[in-house]
């Protein structure tokens, strides 16, 4: 039997995210508020090629899962190839990846045969005017397309994301409750987070995981998911009355970090192992110049075993102390390079 491959807290690989393109057709407040950023040049992103080879040395170190991120994934031309590729690779269980929906209605199809299994699509909000002002260049129209042709085609369960961020859209919980809810769909709350450095997180934007719960049983009861949670992001909860599962990823207030069995590899290249890192470590160097997999393999496997991030829970234990938490003393890496 395969020795289990664990960090300092004992914690396994079993997650990859893949993160394909730093470049994103939405500019979402929480995520990439910027209107403008410096790409990375075509030349700095992994090749499907070097994805594939990569990918295939993290499942023989015990990943199972694969997601694919961004940026926006669907932005990344011939995407359907690199799912083929990573579809075919054996000891991976799940093939799924995180999208906003805009670009799916024309390339649902075309995954679903490639290999990709289901999809998470971001959804902050079913009121056009609101979701024009979070993603501050996106229209919900083609979103919600994508969302029925990805239904459509098989690549289910659809989970849908939405960011909770107080005077934006915390009005508007039950709304995407029953959205959900009316077409099947598992909604996963989000509390609003300190990824990266430009949203200029502030704790008072928080809605927390127990205002969401609160809110959405006030009006559809709800009992805690009889599955165990494992190392799934969300504590879900189901409708008391058959009307199927939400569930609310709590980073702020009621951290998983001792859970966290993701690894990161960013569009160039760069193994993160915390969603709120502030450095990589550089596999692409290595591997355009000619390292064998042994030597990748165990660049890889020394990372992890010396892995001890647990950001989420020091961030809850500053928030509770005397002197407070203040996001911008914490430099990490913007959401438009690390994925989600």
């Amino acid at each position: 039997m395969k020795k289990v491959l664990r960090d300092v807290h004992q914690r396994p690989l079993e997650d990859l995210r893949i993160s394909v393109t730093d470049r994103c057709n939405f500019r979402c407040t929480y995520c990439m508020p910027l209107d403008e950023y410096e790409w990375l040049h075509k030349s700095k992103i992994l090749s499907f090629e070097e994805i594939e080879r990569l990918a295939r040395l993290f499942v023989e170190l015990g990943v199972r899962r694969i997601r694919l991120t961004g940026g926006e994934p669907l932005v990344r031309q011939g995407l359907t190839e690199l799912v083929a590729r990573l579809a075919a690779i054996p000891g991976v269980e799940d093939l799924a990846m995180t999208t906003n929906a805009s670009r799916l209605a024309k390339l649902a199809m075309p995954l679903r045969e490639a290999g990709l299994r289901r999809v998470t699509v971001s959804v902050d909000s079913v009121r056009p005017e609101t979701f024009r002002r979070m993603t501050q260049r996106g229209d919900l129209a083609p979103a919600l397309e994508g969302l029925r042709e990805a239904k459509r085609v098989g690549l289910t369960p659809i989970k849908l994301n939405a960011v909770i961020e107080k005077g934006v859209n915390d009005g508007e919980i039950l709304e995407l409750a029953e959205f959900a809810r009316s077409e099947g769909y598992e909604l996963r709350f989000i509390e609003y987070m300190d990824v990266g450095n430009a949203n200029r997180w502030r704790s008072e934007k928080l809605v927390s995981k127990a205002e969401i719960l609160r809110t959405v049983a006030a009006r559809y009861p709800l009992r805690p998911a009889g599955e165990p949670r494992g190392s799934r992001p969300a504590a879900d909860y189901e409708y008391v009355d058959g009307g199927g599962k939400v569930g609310v990823i709590a980073s702020v207030t009621e951290p998983f970090c001792g859970d966290c069995t993701r690894a990161r590899l960013t569009a160039d290249g760069r193994l993160v192992t915390c969603l709120f890192a502030s450095t990589g470590e550089d596999l692409k160097t290595p591997l355009r110049e000619g390292a064998a997999d042994d030597a990748l393999r165990e660049r890889i496997a020394a990372v992890w075993r010396g892995r001890s991030d647990r950001y989420s829970e020091a961030r809850l234990v500053a928030l509770g102390s005397a002197g407070g938490y203040r996001p911008e003393d914490h430099a990490k890496i913007e959401m438009i390079s690390l994925g989600g």
